[in-house]
């Protein structure tokens, strides 16, 4: 079913009032189940319990924020006692508890100790020493960790090994363990003689540290809409980008794979699209620097994502903030132990779904149908039919199951002065399409070092190289595309001669299409290979000359190579050998210098950035191409040798932007946060006068939840307002768009070639930048000490000044320039939910899920005149469908509407008139909406779950309400007289006489086709996008000192797919591109695969 073209907004809204209350009673009942007994920030205690004296302790430190100490040896801790308190206080609780028992206790801050009556005695005690060890989450050593008597100046460090000693210690002296990064922790001595320790790290829930440009913030003081994802999440699925495993992680980032294809390319679109001719893919930043991929990195060294979506938290990044700014943070070294990580994987991908095609037999049977409704005879005898069985079946001869090996290894360790972190990966997937795959190995390094108090310096290298062999021939017409011919290939025949030679299918039969390729040879004798090679090393250094000031500059640069071999062998048929080489150099330079002040005095904390960053792209582009060659031993390495050699190309663009920033962050009482940004961008790509952007912004953030009224709330931990806005910017044009253009040209005359030049663009004048100006307004609210979250946002883009070529009159002597115009609104809502809903010694459980709706409108065009996308010129049609219009969602299908057959089984539309008329009878004024490929909203769900050594994840992911236009349905199964084979169904369900109500036409060559309503299908669909079971071995029961963790895990990817969808994948933008608005196309796209992978995770 399509969509109509204008949904009301407010039915969005009303789905999701009901989906909200659905799950608002879902988790409240798990919230009272879970969580009866959760306590209040007074110290009051709920709790109900029928058990020993020893589980209602350990109940108690659950529900109470309190840290029990339990010294003694006493049997009657495993006496049972029933206990009903409702809003009682700790104190009145344990006087109740321990009457009679021999035991008391004490309070010392969140701690309170359990000991035998008369251990702790008033006045002087003997003091005595105390040792022990101190270690991590996963049992290494840390060195460096300050260990200190509390409230007094006496203390020590742990050794390399993490050991400690302290002297003169009293048995109820307190000792404070404090590391950086790690908590705090507090441990009352009683009658111990040593104490062991092990520290975790200071980065979870509330108080979680995010990346925001330019700096990092507790997320609890975020005024701004930033989403995070950690690494584990996303090393849960073996993609081969970073971007592919970001689909939907986080609320309002819209992924989709352009194809299948290893390696392909990944759109991301955040809060929709802003742009109609610069690029609507977000800004990429890796350890602080902008890069143009981010596919160097691999997932296993990623300690977070960070996406920064309203203007509050991208305009710092000024004109490159537009289309929302996603912050990699790369692992590094940590003090203590060495570690080594190994993480190894193996994948077997399948096809996801094969078609149903006509065999030999039914081919001839539809052959014969179509030569008889055009020529009034059928070609081949019922003889013929009866002697060709099944025949060949191509699409066995094109797919296969194909493997995906991935290992990672990294090592990181350090002392209190200096840290490292070196890791490598290879990864290698081999493609379902057979002789087609990608490969990629990297290497990195970081090293941090502290030259002194105030003088640090870090590092960072990552070295990749990619390569792959591409069969992802998107689109083609009667058989000249790989995939195409994988279906319509002739089932009669097999790929090869008798003499071993390849069959030609376009000899076949009088009818065979002159470009039909023979698939097979195609697989084989038609090579694309591709390597990419890429650098990144950038260099910090951090000055902190007095308290609360810090001074950082940085610099970075990454060189990027590429380059493109293609080759046809003269094995292939109608081929005399052809070579094609394309290469290009890209260099990127960033510096940044920013100087900082952290202050607080009282309630009130300031901190102030400003700073300055200048960055440098240049690109240098080559390739040059031949025709016949003697053999193919040489394929693209002696170019030179061929017969005929085609014209080289090369050019040459550059670019620079200097930008100055500054930001200021102010708190008042922990109750009221705000933030200021200012970015002033200068671009080359503008001319004079206009070369200087400013972007600024300003938010607020209320944490009701810090007012004195809330205090008695007890079931509310945080609860924050926030609104924002701000102003972003796009530098949507290329290097040289604001100078008159030419370009070359040449001719051959009188057998003399001849070149020169000819007028292209014309200078546009005084073009303004693209802006795009974002209100947000949102809240976060955590329940139950933060075992439940919520995060919402409302949100208004609007994007002004858009940029565009616009034709010139022939007359003018040049064809097109630039202008400003128009205007695009996106404005949506987003809901993010995260549970953790049991969280006992052996059984834990967290759930996740997040919503987004989004509503794009064209607002304003150029004198009102509409966009046209792309053409596609098909042998069954030739026209374009996607269409930039005043009042319609971003690139919208325009087309015509079927009105179903004539009695002579041809196709019916309507015209605007509400008439049926054929084809013949349409004009380009009855063109209307027929479709919206942008979705109503996308969705996941995200479940983990672990009980004592396995755990279990499920990770599900939808879209809906978008549209897509099957332009391989058609050519695969409406293009009529040229031999090529289609679907069953074409044979079994065609317009008759007898059949008037047929999915499919009169099976003619005279039958018409446009883009039309009849290709348009709903590409909703829910995806179980990843499930994993895991078993982690029990590695302290065995023994073994250096093995510190094991995991082996047994994984699914895509395994199930639930859409009415009728092609490979409604997960595909055929067209897709960084700043296309030819979306929602589907035309032979390399298919996606479903994938098992088994694989460990060991740590030493």
């Amino acid at each position: 079913m399509k969509k109509t073209n204008c949904v009301p907004f407010f039915r969005s809204i009303k789905k999701l009032w009901r989906i909200m209350r659905i799950t608002a009673v879902i988790v409240f009942v798990l919230g009272v189940h879970v969580y009866a007994g959760s306590y209040g920030q007074n110290g009051k205690v709920n709790l109900t319990m029928n058990s020993s004296l020893r589980d209602v302790f350990e109940k108690l430190e659950e529900v109470s924020g309190y840290h029990f100490v339990l010294k003694y040896d006493a049997e009657i801790l495993d006496k049972k006692v029933q206990v009903n308190y409702a809003n009682e206080k700790i104190e009145n609780v344990l006087d109740n508890l321990l009457k009679d028992t021999g035991l008391s206790y004490r309070i010392i801050d969140r701690y309170i100790a359990i000991t035998s009556n008369g251990e702790y005695v008033s006045g002087t005690q003997q003091s005595k020493n105390i040792s022990g060890k101190v270690v991590d989450s996963t049992g290494a050593p840390l060195p460096g960790v300050t260990v200190v008597l509390k409230g007094t100046t006496q203390g020590t460090i742990t050794s390399f090994e993490g050991i400690y000693t302290l002297s003169n210690v009293p048995a109820n002296g307190i000792l404070v363990f404090s590391f950086v990064g790690m908590k705090t922790q507090e441990i009352i001595v009683g009658s111990q003689s040593s104490v062991n320790v092990t520290l975790t790290e200071d980065a979870i829930g509330i108080e979680e540290v995010v990346a925001i440009g330019y700096g990092t913030m507790k997320k609890s003081d975020l005024t701004g809409s930033v989403a995070s994802v950690k690494g584990e999440a996303l090393a849960e699925i073996p993609g081969a980008t970073v971007a592919q495993s970001l689909q939907g992680r986080t609320a309002g980032v819209f992924v989709q794979q352009n194809t299948g294809a290893p390696g392909a390319a990944i759109q991301i679109r955040i809060r929709g699209n802003n742009s109609i001719l610069g690029n609507n893919e977000p800004l990429w930043v890796v350890d602080g620097f902008p890069v143009s991929s981010a596919n160097m990195v691999n997932l296993s060294d990623i300690e977070s994502i960070d996406v920064l979506k309203d203007a509050s938290a991208t305009a710092i990044f000024g004109s490159r903030g537009a289309n929302g700014v996603v912050i990699v943070t790369t692992k590094r070294g940590k003090a203590g132990k060495t570690k080594v990580t190994y993480e190894g994987s193996f994948s077997i991908q399948q096809l996801r779904k094969k078609f149903d095609m006509c065999d030999a037999q039914e081919y001839m049977q539809l052959m014969n149908i179509q030569q008889l409704n055009d020529f009034g005879a059928e070609y081949f005898t019922q003889q013929e039919i009866n002697a060709a069985g099944e025949g060949t079946d191509w699409q066995d001869l094109i797919y296969r199951n194909a493997p995906i090996h991935n290992h990672a290894l990294n090592i990181s360790g350090g002392n209190d002065k200096t840290k490292f972190a070196i890791g490598g990966s290879y990864f290698d997937q081999q493609g379902i399409i057979k002789n087609s795959g990608y490969n990629r190995t990297t290497f990195r390094t970081s090293v941090d070092h502290q030259i002194s108090k105030i003088f640090n310096v870090s590092s960072n290298t990552v070295i990749s190289r990619a390569s792959g062999i591409d069969k992802d021939d998107v689109g083609g017409l009667r058989g000249s595309n790989l995939l195409q011919a994988s279906f319509c290939a002739t089932p009669t025949v097999g790929p090869y001669n008798e003499d071993g030679s390849y069959h030609r299918l376009n000899e076949d039969y009088p009818f065979s299409a002159t470009g039909f390729l023979n698939p097979v040879a195609y697989i084989n004798e038609r090579t694309a290979k591709y390597y990419i090679n890429r650098i990144m090393s950038n260099l910090t250094f951090t000055i902190k000359p007095v308290k609360d000031l810090t001074i950082i500059t940085s610099g970075n640069v990454q060189n990027t190579e590429t380059r493109s071999d293609g080759y046809v062998t003269t094995e292939y048929p109608n081929s005399t050998g052809h070579a094609s080489i394309s290469v290009r150099n890209t260099m990127e330079l960033t510096s940044n210098n920013t100087i900082s002040y952290d202050k607080k005095i009282g309630n009130h904390s300031l901190s102030v950035m400003a700073g300055s960053t200048y960055e440098k792209y240049k690109t240098t582009p080559l390739s040059v191409a031949g025709t016949g060659y003697i053999n193919d031993v040489l394929e693209t390495y002696d170019i030179g040798s061929a017969t005929v050699l085609d014209i080289p190309s090369s050019s040459y663009s550059e670019w620079n932007l200097l930008s100055f920033l500054g930001r200021v962050n102010y708190s008042y009482g922990g109750k009221y946060l705000a933030t200021a940004t200012i970015r002033r961008d200068g671009s080359s790509r503008y001319s004079e006068g206009s070369k200087w952007g400013t972007f600024p912004s300003a938010a607020l953030a209320w944490k009701i939840s810090n007012e004195d009224f809330m205090k008695d709330i007890e079931f509310i931990s945080n609860l924050k307002l926030r609104a924002g806005y701000g102003v972003t910017g796009s530098t949507a044009i290329s290097a040289y768009s604001t100078i008159n253009l030419l370009q070359s040209v040449s001719a051959v005359l009188d057998k003399q070639y001849l070149s020169g030049f000819e007028p292209r663009d014309r200078y546009p004048g005084d073009l303004k930048w693209e802006t795009t100006a974002q209100t947000n307004v949102g809240f976060d609210l955590s329940l139950f000490n933060n075992k439940i979250q919520l995060v919402a946002d409302y949100y208004v883009k609007n994007t002004s000044d858009l940029l565009n070529e616009v034709q010139l009159s022939p007359s003018s002597g040049y064809t097109t320039t630039m202008k400003n115009v128009g205007k695009i609104r996106n404005k949506g809502l987003e809901f993010q939910l995260d549970a953790f809903l049991y969280d006992t010694k052996d059984f834990k459980w967290n759930v996740s899920a997040n919503i987004a709706f989004n509503r794009n409108e064209v607002v304003e065009l150029y004198n009102h005149q509409d966009i046209l996308g792309a053409t596609y010129s098909l042998a069954w049609v030739g026209d374009y469908v996607n269409l930039i219009r005043e009042g319609q969602p971003f690139g919208v299908f325009y087309g015509y509407r079927e009105a179903g057959y004539d009695d002579n089984g041809k196709i019916l539309f309507y015209n605007s008139a509400g008439e049926k008329v054929l084809k013949s009878g349409l004009t380009e004024n009855d063109k209307t909406y027929i479709g919206d490929p942008n979705p109503d909203f996308t969705y996941s769900f995200n479940s983990a779950a672990s009980y004592k050594n396995f755990s279990l994840s499920i990770f599900i992911q939808g879209v809906q309400g978008n549209d897509l236009m099957c332009l391989s349905e058609g050519s695969a199964n409406y293009d009529y007289g040229w031999g090529l084979n289609m679907f069953k169904e074409v044979l079994y369900d065609h317009w008759t006489p007898e059949n008037t109500d047929a999915k499919y036409p009169k099976i003619t060559s005279t039958n018409t086709y446009a883009i039309s309503d009849r290709f348009v299908h709903d590409g909703s669909y829910i995806r179980l996008k990843n499930i994993e079971l895991a078993y982690s071995i029990p590695t302290k029961n065995m023994g073994i000192q250096w093995f510190s963790k094991g995991q082996v895990f047994l994984s699914g990817q895509n395994l199930v797919t639930i859409t009415n969808y009728p092609f490979w994948d409604p997960d595909v933008n055929s067209r897709g591109g960084d700043n296309s608005f030819n979306q929602g196309i589907d035309h032979f796209s390399y298919p996606t695969a479903k994938s098992v992978m088994v694989g460990v995770r060991f740590e030493f």
